[in-house]
């Protein structure tokens, strides 16, 4: 965890300015343009900002008025778009400028779409990680799209396509009224597998209630509080191993065979699978600490994981019970970026165990969990 981040006294404040901003990622041809397009027409989404890479790959020409400011242009839907010209910082800030000026529609939500090829880990880096943009905006969720009918040949080709389902927060399958049954329920239980928290949802034709999508970040806009439970879901994952303050590093790991290259953190039966598959090398677990934690001593732990594997630490997210504090901790990484720690002001619910998520690439639960037991024990 970088030093600017080892301040646990970061207070999370029920600010409703910061704006929620959502990632819409997925594959060439997943048929995130199309989702895209049929969301600004959505009543739901009006005074939404939409940033895309380019308005022709769209369509909009049918939606735009006269009004326009630069590179910003007004829909008759009431969402304003902009194109990424340079650097997505420059962008976001130019954005929140005209807003503050008057210069364009007050928006209260953004949506940045990304190339099919991209990976999305450097666009949720800028919004942790930048001062400027962290104090105006606040990261919802990703929202990747997957094809029905060539999502798992996708999977299977392509390692962005993997990432891009590993680090979701919701999962949109599209053409799913043409996909085979069969076909389909298998390439569901394949990202349930991948990314389990995830909410997997169908579109058809684009055709999709936003309301599902969006508000998937800790803050709950209705409530104004942070949400940690609805954030973290760590229910979804079902298998996490106990640790006590006695008996570290017994867990039994040798019973459950979980090479790095085979744990998915559900009970999927996956003899006869291609080894060489690109989301074989993903785990997807939950590790859940029953004792309260030294704060500096987990600190040491995560920046130790970044300095190692830093780039195959797709997304960590964790409420921590630290000695330090009275009332838990939120951490949250994407890969060597982790955003500023969270002290809530008060535990979500009577539960005060540590619970860490962990999507890697890689990077095997025993390896985790081994690295936690060598630095907890240095720090008692």
């Amino acid at each position: 965890m970088p030093s600017e981040s080892r301040n646990v006294t970061t207070v999370l404040a029920a600010n409703p300015t910061r704006l929620p901003v959502s990632v819409l990622t997925g594959f060439l041809g997943s048929g995130k343009t199309t989702l895209l397009s049929r969301l600004v027409r959505h009543p739901g989404m009006a005074n939404t900002a939409v940033i895309i890479n380019e308005f022709g790959e769209i369509g909009l020409d049918h939606l735009l008025v006269a009004e326009s400011s630069e590179n910003t242009v007004l829909l008759n839907s009431g969402c304003l778009c902009c194109t990424v010209r340079g650097d997505l910082i420059d962008t976001m800030r130019d954005l929140f400028l005209k807003r503050v000026r008057g210069e364009i529609p007050e928006f209260d939500r953004v949506v940045i779409e990304t190339t099919g090829l991209a990976d999305p880990a450097p666009v949720l880096h800028t919004l942790m990680n930048d001062p400027l943009i962290a104090a105006r905006f606040r990261l919802d969720g990703v929202i990747t799209t997957v094809d029905a009918v060539n999502g798992a040949d996708q999977l299977d080709r392509h390692q962005e396509s993997v990432k891009q389902a590993a680090v979701a927060d919701r999962i949109v399958l599209t053409k799913t009224d043409i996909a085979a049954p069969e076909a389909l329920a298998g390439l569901e239980r394949r990202l349930a597998g991948l990314n389990p928290a995830a909410p997997l949802m169908r579109a058809v034709q684009g055709e999709i209630d936003p309301a599902g999508l969006f508000d998937a970040g800790l803050y709950n806009p209705t409530t104004k509080s942070p949400d940690v439970e609805r954030w973290l879901r760590a229910e979804a994952y079902g298998d996490d191993h106990g640790h006590g303050d006695h008996g570290h590093g017994d867990h039994g790991h040798g019973d459950h065979g979980h090479g790095d290259h085979d744990h998915h953190g559900h009970g999927h039966d996956h003899h006869g699978h291609d080894r060489n598959r690109h989301d074989d090398h993903i785990s997807a677990f939950c590790m859940t600490v029953e004792e309260p934690l030294a704060w500096e001593g987990f600190a040491t732990w995560i920046e130790t994981l970044i300095t190692l594997r830093g780039p195959d630490l797709l997304r960590i997210k964790g409420i921590l019970n630290v000695r330090e504090s009275d009332t838990p901790v939120v951490v949250h990484g994407v890969q060597h970026v982790f955003h500023p720690p969270v002290r809530l002001e008060a535990w979500p619910s009577d539960d005060h165990r540590s619970r860490i998520v962990f999507i890697t690439r890689d990077v095997s639960r025993e390896t985790i969990e081994a690295m936690f037991e060598a630095y907890r024990d240095a720090s008692e």
